[in-house]
């Protein structure tokens, strides 16, 4: 057995492991209802799904092809900016009230998401439109 089959077949199981999470992320974000419960499922397909699609152009691009520098380096961005933005959308959820109110960490009486000062208030926009 070469090279180029294992190759081959590493990158059928990749694409397949992708394909699955991908159709998981896409099904969980059809039925789930609450907002940050449907939040969770596109944020596994961001990581391991479109992890394994691009580990697959990368197997194959590495035994076939002339490599895949762009794939490891789309890859490196997608695993940096995938939380940042999740964790942003749970922050927005959380000020709109879209779910219910977490408790309160232990020991710490502030908790800097919620916790807004007078002036940060003042300079808000108004929701009545008069701002």
């Amino acid at each position: 057995m070469s090279w180029d089959i294992i190759g081959i077949y590493a990158t059928s199981a990749a694409l397949i492991i992708g394909a699955i999470f991908a159709m998981v992320g896409a099904i969980g974000l059809i039925k789930f209802n609450d907002p940050m419960v449907r939040m969770h499922a596109p944020t596994k397909v961001g990581t391991v799904g479109i992890g394994a699609l691009l580990a697959a152009a990368i197997i194959y691009n590495s035994v076939i092809g002339d490599g895949a520098i762009h794939a490891i380096l789309i890859m490196a961005f997608l695993f940096v900016t995938a939380p940042i933005s999740a964790n942003f959308i749970a922050k927005v959820n959380i000020h709109r009230r879209n779910c219910d109110t977490l408790p309160a960490p232990e020991g710490d009486e502030t908790w800097s998401t919620l916790n807004v000062s007078e002036a940060d208030r003042a300079i808000a926009p108004q929701k009545d439109g008069a701002a």
